[in-house]
């Protein structure tokens, strides 16, 4: 198996380095001064334990690749990024090759099948970080994070199976299922209070909201019919598995949604991950009116360029009460 990163950031290069570094043919997909980076020196890969340095091939666009039958090629860009990506794989020739769903929320999957028939959920917990253009920091250990894997929408293959075996060789725990779906809506609810680590910043008290966000997203899930498997900290196979440490010299950011701001990107996930609870409420009939709250939030602060942690919780609080959300403040 080649495996191709499209998207070498936080997620997408530790898999890439870790991969290239356990032996394994890899191949990244990604611009600008990371592209230049790594080109260049390679990426370093610092965890807890020690720094190490990988070097591959690293291309600005798929038509760069001659792709081969035993690719599996690794989506680990944004959702908002996504559909562009799969139109340049349909343009460089891709068509029977696995495409894997590195990536936080249920879209992409959907986004992918549309175009290529052998698509691949993978619900991702890995705290790691693009640290500087050719540097990438993952933060767990023993194990530099947990994914689950399935083809989409459900079942599983030899495709998964492979991939399963080419991560647990590079340090990172792989769990192939038929059921990988549930596994990422319960990642999703999770994923929702990203915004609130953004709005309000990384030692800000926010329970309170994400219990509102979480309520409404299983009322949402249970209106839709929607099966989901909690993945968050009574998974025992995080404390076993993923235990976070620092790294010395590094700060880390937060979130993919806090990085993103802190970056000045342009744009955030919240769309396709607060924004998934507030499709199904409206499709379903289900009142969502702090998840619509955040989504409207996370636009305002890429419109106005705002940075992370810049949003008072007090006016997030009377925001709240004025869109007539109920809560015991």
């Amino acid at each position: 198996m080649r495996i191709i990163v499209y998207g070498v950031g936080g997620i997408g290069g530790t898999v890439a380095a870790a991969s290239a570094l356990s032996g394994q043919e890899v191949i990244g997909i990604a611009r600008g001064a990371q592209l230049e980076a790594i080109r260049n020196n390679g990426l370093l890969l610092r965890t807890p334990e020690r720094a190490s340095r990988a070097h591959f091939p690293c291309v600005e666009d798929p038509t760069e690749i001659t792709f081969r039958s035993d690719d599996a090629i690794l989506l680990s860009m944004k959702t908002q990024d996504t559909l562009p990506a799969l139109e340049r794989l349909r343009a460089a020739g891709v068509a029977e090759q696995p495409i894997f769903c590195v990536q936080n929320g249920v879209s992409n999957e959907r986004f992918a099948l549309r175009r290529f028939p052998e698509v691949h959920g993978v619900t991702v917990m890995m705290p790691a970080t693009l640290t500087a253009p050719g540097e990438v920091c993952a933060f767990s250990t023993p194990r530099h994070g947990i994914f689950d894997i399935g083809r989409y929408p459900s079942c599983r293959n030899s495709h998964d199976d492979a991939l399963a075996q080419a991560l647990e060789a590079a340090n990172i725990a792989a769990f192939v299922m038929s059921d990988v779906m549930q596994s990422k809506y319960g990642k999703l609810i999770l994923n929702l209070r990203n915004i609130l680590e953004a709005a309000l910043g990384l030692e800000a008290d926010y329970g309170r909201f994400d219990a509102l966000l979480r309520n409404e997203a299983e009322t949402a899930f249970k209106a839709a019919g929607i099966v989901w498997r909690d993945f968050g900290g009574s998974d025992p196979r995080r404390e076993q598995l993923m235990r976070s440490r620092p790294i010395e010299g590094v700060h880390r950011s937060g979130g993919s949604t806090t990085q993103s701001l802190a970056r000045g990107s342009g744009s955030i996930e919240t769309d396709y991950l607060n924004g998934e609870i507030v499709l199904l409420g409206r499709l379903h009939g289900v009142p969502t009116p702090a998840n619509a709250y955040f989504v409207d939030l996370g636009a305002r602060m890429i419109r106005e360029k705002l940075k992370p942690g810049s949003i008072p919780i007090a006016q997030v609080e009377a925001e709240l009460k004025a869109a007539g959300v109920v809560d015991r403040f």
